[in-house]
This record gives C-alpha cells, structure tokens and sequence, in this order.
C-alpha cells in the first residue's frame, strides 16, 4: 500500500529572518562577523528592532532537507513546534508551497517562535544570532504516530536529542515508523550534542536506526575514536546504513558492508550554510525513489552543489534538472 508520505522529518522550526545591513552595524551590535551565536529572548527582540527592512522565510536543519526533497518531487511533511503567534502562523503558511506538509498547528506557550536572525554585510557574510524558543520544547505529544506509520522514511534532527522530552520524542516517531514499515534515520547535527549525550545517541543508532548521516567529526565524536576510518568500522556493526560527509573530500557511504566513496563537486561557495541540509536531502530523495547507494550520494552532492551557490539553505534552481543533466533521473 502506498504511503502517504514518502519522507518525514522532526526538528526544530525556526523562521530565518535575513536583513541586509552596514558594516558597522555588527559593531553596534556587539556581533561577531560570520559567527553563529545562541541569544536569549531578551536579545533577539533587542536584533529584531534592528530589522525593520527584512525578509523571513520557513527554516531549520531538517526542516531544510524536507523543503529541497519536495522540491525534488517527494510527498513530505515536516513535524516542528511553533507558537501561536505571528511568526508561527507565518512558518506554517511558508511551509505549504513547497510542497511538505506542516503536520502540527501553532500552539500555546510561554516561549515564542524560534527565529534566527541573519545580518548579511555587503561582502555577502552571514551573521547569525538563533533564539531557539520553543521549537527546543518539541516532545512526544508533538508526535503523531499516525504520521509516522503512514511515512516510508522518517528523519531526525540530532540536536532536538538535548532534552529528555526530544528523546522520548523520536524514540515515539521511530517506533510507529517501523512498526508501519518505515525505516528511520538521524542527522547527529553536531559533535558537542554528541559528545553530551554519547550513550543515548549509541542505543539510538544501535537500537532504533535504519541510517545515520553526519560527518566526520560528528562520526569520530560518537565513537571516541583515533581516525574515521575507525568510526565507522565500529558504526557498520551497529546501523544498516551510514553516510559520512568529509568537507569537500568524497563522501563515504556504507550500506550492509558494502562501501562506496563519492566525489564532491568542486564549487567556490557563496554561503555554505545549508550544504549539509541539501546533500541529506538529494541523498534521501535518492533512497525513497529506489536509487542505488552510489547514486543517492550523487545526487546528494548535486543538491549540495547547488546550494552553496547562492545566499540561503534552500534550493533556488531547479535540482532535478541538474540531476536529470548527469544522467541521474
């Protein structure tokens, strides 16, 4: 039976508000130039009232990868947390004309919408202040299992797994996958959430998982080991499927003992925010439509590609064409 979903994901909903802004604005603002920095609510309201002209757009990890593999074609819907309040009603409208549905209506809380706030200088640098807001506060009741059981594929955002409540969040969503026939995979997100919550993200991969992607620091973090190469030995024994990025060297992929290294395109970035979410999403586009293991990590680095061609962690062109072009689809 076909399911109704080809590709879900959980992570954190956060609106991207951009703003081009003066050099010394960042020195106003006590900012460092290109850095990405967590802020207080008292602090992200202070930066907003320095954006009056700005743009704002659906955003966060996994909410990325979801948005580029409906551009590609996939039935996708996107589980995140946001409130009821302007900027929550505006990232589940922006959500839809994608293509992927947002599964879960704003709610009521204390904390609002999680935003990040780009400041863009005229050099075309990214400097980021995120307020996580309640899309951190993501739990079990977020989750319906019914979503879950009717996606062939669900994909996880690893820093949502810093709180108990994100744990026994996805723990809920890979069980109703897989009970529904799915299979589940995470992205670790990042070798600090890693090295936190060590043991949990073991049992998760050994115990829970069908795929990890991450890359080669994340890899090395998760099993305390000497060299790559050493990680993922110990990960095969442990996960079905692993795809290691390696910053511009040719990305691992391994499935079932078998390995396979693909290169990446050599591309001179504009913005290399969003690389990791795209190459998940071509990969992942390439493993719900049947793909072999080499080709879902082609296509991957296409979406990568392509991404970090321009301003922005979404896709602006037309990925499939690209991939249509190598001879991919």
């Amino acid at each position: 039976m076909t399911k109704t979903y080809q590709l879900s994901g959980i992570g954190n909903a956060i609106v991207d508000v951009i703003s081009r802004v003066p050099e010394r604005l960042l020195d106003d603002l006590g900012i460092d130039k290109g850095v990405m920095q967590l802020v207080d609510r008292e602090r992200a309201e202070a930066l907003m009232a320095h954006m009056a002209e700005r743009q704002q757009g659906a955003g966060g990890s996994v909410a990325n990868t979801i948005a580029g593999a409906g551009r590609l074609g996939l039935r996708t819907a996107f589980v995140g947390r946001v409130r009821d309040d302007d900027l929550g009603h505006f990232y589940a409208k922006d959500t839809a004309p994608g293509g992927t549905a947002f599964v879960n209506a704003p709610v009521a809380g204390d904390l609002p919408t999680s935003r990040c706030m780009i400041l863009v200088t005229p050099d075309g640098e990214r400097s980021m202040s995120t307020y996580l807001g309640i899309s951190a506060d993501l739990g079990p009741d977020d989750v319906d299992e019914a979503v879950m059981a009717d996606s062939e594929l669900v994909f996880l955002e690893g820093y949502l797994f810093d709180k108990d409540d994100g744990k026994e969040a996805f723990l809920k969503a890979a069980r109703a996958c897989r009970a529904g026939g799915g299979r589940v995979g995470i992205a670790l997100s990042d070798p600090f959430c890693v090295n936190r919550h060590r043991d949990d993200f073991r049992r998760l991969v050994r115990d829970e998982m069908d795929f990890v992607i991450g890359n080669q620091q994340e890899w090395v973090a998760l099993y305390q080991a000497n060299d790559i190469d050493d990680a993922l030995a110990q990960a095969a024994g442990e996960c079905e499927m692993l795809v290691c990025t390696r910053s511009g060297d040719p990305v691992v992929l391994m499935h079932a003992g078998h390995r396979v290294a693909v290169p990446v395109e050599r591309t001179v970035p504009v913005d290399a925010t969003g690389a990791g979410d795209q190459f998940a999403a071509g990969f992942l586009y390439g493993i719900a439509t049947g793909h072999s293991l080499e080709t879902a990590g082609r296509m991957g680095c296409i979406a990568a590609a392509e991404v970090i061609g321009h301003i922005g962690a979404r896709p602006q062109s037309d990925v499939r064409a690209r991939m249509r072009a190598e001879g991919l689809v």
